[in-house]
């Protein structure tokens, strides 16, 4: 089993901070950019763990029911990442989700390499994909379908901005 890390950012200078009421506005308006394309997702799939906020946010805002979590690890520290991005259990279940318009959801495209891999595993499967990333950075090789914001900088996140609970 994988230790969950929190990732310190406290010695860059230049971060890109986002907070919890500026996440509500960006799950509503990603959201509004969604349903003003045409494309009505059956199925929304979020890239654990980052994406899985962002996920529940758009779920609720799109009305889509339907959800599940794709496991992908990639990044291990603030700079510092694995190889390759590398799929974990428990897995996807791709079988119910064949024909099916999904939306991906995950916190950033960075290198655009773990969004690759899980769009490519969804094409494979028979799913029609598409993605919603919170924000988008310059290196990705990947373009999301649907972007809140883009920054070249390190991003804060509400919900990893202070290190895991521990007992007392």
């Amino acid at each position: 089993m994988a230790t969950a890390y929190h990732a310190d950012s406290s010695d860059l200078v230049e971060k890109e901070i986002l907070t919890w009421e500026r996440f509500g506005t960006c799950c509503r308006e990603l959201a509004r950019q969604i349903a003003d394309s045409g494309f009505e997702p059956e199925v929304l799939i979020a890239v654990a763990r980052g994406g899985m906020l962002p996920g529940g946010g758009l779920s609720y805002a799109l009305g889509v029911k339907l959800t599940d979590a794709i496991n992908v690890e990639f990044y291990t520290d603030v700079h510092e990442t694995l190889p390759d991005p590398v799929l974990l259990a428990p897995m996807l279940d791709t079988d119910s989700i064949e024909g099916k318009r999904v939306l991906v959801v995950d916190d950033v495209v960075d290198s655009g390499r773990t969004l690759a891999l899980v769009l490519d595993l969804l094409t494979n499967v028979g799913a029609q994909p598409r993605s919603a990333v919170v924000y988008a950075k310059p290196t990705t090789v990947v373009e999301p379908d649907y972007v809140w914001a883009r920054t070249d900088k390190w991003i804060v996140f509400p919900w990893s901005a202070e290190p895991p609970v521990t007992a007392s």
